[in-house]
């Protein structure tokens, strides 16, 4: 069973992923973190739709912030992928109505589109695909097919699809209603009666998206399509005109079209599948032990049961645990009872509004160029380890308040520091005075490594005036 024309994965990679804190942050979402394998979610997605017979080359819309990651971690698992980046975050309502226009661009006005968040799990790879055949013959017959999955328990975290008269395609139908999230009693009601969960992915022709998008929200395409008529190549990557995509109002594709719609369909996914989007979900993916326990990292329990326990860092031992959940990284701790796991989101809204830097930023921040983490800081100090990747630049910068010693230990550096050009090789050390012009660069073959102590009145990341940069920062 062959699709009639090419379909185009289009990845969704701009979320945040604050309900997964500590290890999911704004500086580095769940995506693009390996949650339930060793590859990360967005890997994942990407391997899932890597069967050319019927997939395209995928496309990814990420932010700005994320754009690296994207390209970097599909060119680790071997998958070439164009990446388009969203100025504003406009939900998804825009955000697939750009992806439908840039596929078509892509690939041709009649092409399919099949829109896949970056950060959900699905274990049954073949019977995945299999639906998507189903999509894509039922898409191309007019309708805009969103995935429902069998449900395995009354959960009150998801939206629910009912089905109704069945379509040309066997496993398609239409979509008689989309329900809100229920309370408990209603989602058990609805499990009992069939109902589906809403996956919120979809397949659709580009074109009929656009033309039901145009109906009920002209508005939004009016600017999405001036917003990819005057987007322009940053790098390699599609930047889509601010401007123009900031005018959209901001709205999902569920409110601005599949409610709407009288050409919804859905197709039933007899995958497993899970949106990841509390610990307790990933809980009930991970097997567990006798005792019910899921552990991750160094972790040691004794009588313990149904917990879940996962440390990227220090050694975790647990006693008597009895339904909770710990996650350790370097700087942050959650403990909590697994059931109050879809309390976490409020809990780092209130962690942002006393401003723990935690709340937002990893201790290892990543740049284009490698990373940096904190080793200590202290009132007028501060010390970084710093990894530059083989070929990495940073900007051509200086600093008003702060003066740098840069110590290397691992590979070769060439430093430029106002009108001169050298090399740091491994146990040698630099001085970049306070307003001195300079540049790291990593020229050799294998990761620079050194350690950077800064010193001086002011020592935050702001205190940084670019004249040249190879990734095109402002």
């Amino acid at each position: 069973m062959l699709s009639p024309s090419p379909v185009v994965p289009v990845i969704l990679a701009g979320g945040s992923g604050s309900r997964l804190w500590p290890v999911s942050r704004d500086s580095l979402p769940k995506q693009f973190q390996p949650l339930a394998s060793e590859r990360t979610l967005f890997q994942e997605t990407l391997e899932r739709v890597s069967d050319r017979s019927l997939f395209a080359a995928p496309l990814v819309l990420t932010h700005e912030d994320f754009r690296f990651f994207a390209r970097r971690q599909a060119a680790e698992i071997g998958i070439d992928v164009t990446v388009a980046l969203e100025p504003a975050r406009r939900d998804s309502g825009p955000a697939l109505i750009a992806a439908a226009l840039i596929a078509q661009r892509l690939a041709g006005e009649n092409c399919l589109v099949l829109a896949l968040a970056a950060d959900h799990v699905v274990l049954d790879h073949d019977r995945f695909v299999d639906a998507c055949r189903t999509a894509a013959l039922t898409a191309s017959d007019g309708h805009i097919v969103t995935f429902g999955i069998n449900p395995t328990e009354p959960r009150t975290s998801y939206g629910y699809i009912r089905t109704g008269a069945a379509l040309e395609q066997a496993g398609a139908h239409a979509v008689d209603a989309f329900v809100e999230k229920p309370d408990a009693a209603v989602a058990a009601r609805y499990v009992e009666e069939g109902y589906l969960w809403n996956s919120g992915n979809f397949l659709f022709p580009a074109s009929l998206l656009i033309e039901e998008a145009e109906r009920f929200e002209p508005e939004i395409v009016a600017a999405v399509r001036e917003a990819v008529e005057t987007a322009n190549d940053d790098l390699g990557f599609i930047r889509l005109d601010a401007k123009a995509f900031g005018a959209s109002p901001a709205k999902s594709i569920d409110y601005a079209v599949m409610e709407r719609t009288n050409r919804a369909a859905v197709v039933a996914g007899n995958f497993r599948w899970s949106d990841i989007g509390s610990w307790d979900a990933l809980h009930g993916l991970t097997p567990g032990d006798a005792a019910g326990n899921v552990t991750r990292g160094p972790v040691t329990l004794l009588d313990s049961t149904n917990s879940y326990v996962h440390s990227e860092g220090p050694l975790i031992a647990g006693i008597g645990l009895e339904g909770m959940s710990i996650v350790a990284t370097e700087d942050a701790v959650l403990v909590m009872p697994s059931n109050r796991a879809q309390d976490v989101k409020p809990l780092v809204a209130k962690l942002k509004s006393e401003r723990h830097n935690a709340a937002s930023e990893h201790i290892k921040a990543h740049r284009p160029w490698g990373t940096y983490q904190t080793i200590c800081r202290g009132d007028r100090f501060h010390v970084k380890k710093i990894v530059v990747e083989p070929g990495g630049r940073l900007s051509l910068q200086k600093h008003h308040h702060r003066a740098e010693h840069w110590i290397v230990v691992k590979g070769t550096a060439e430093v430029t520091l106002d009108d001169k050009v050298f090399e740091v090789r491994e146990n040698e050390s630099t001085y970049l005075p306070l307003g001195g012009v300079h540049r790291l660069a990593n020229p050799g073959k294998i990761p620079l490594e050194l350690i950077e102590v800064q010193t001086g009145s002011y020592l935050g990341e702001d205190d940084i005036v670019r004249f040249e940069d190879v990734y095109n920062r402002s």
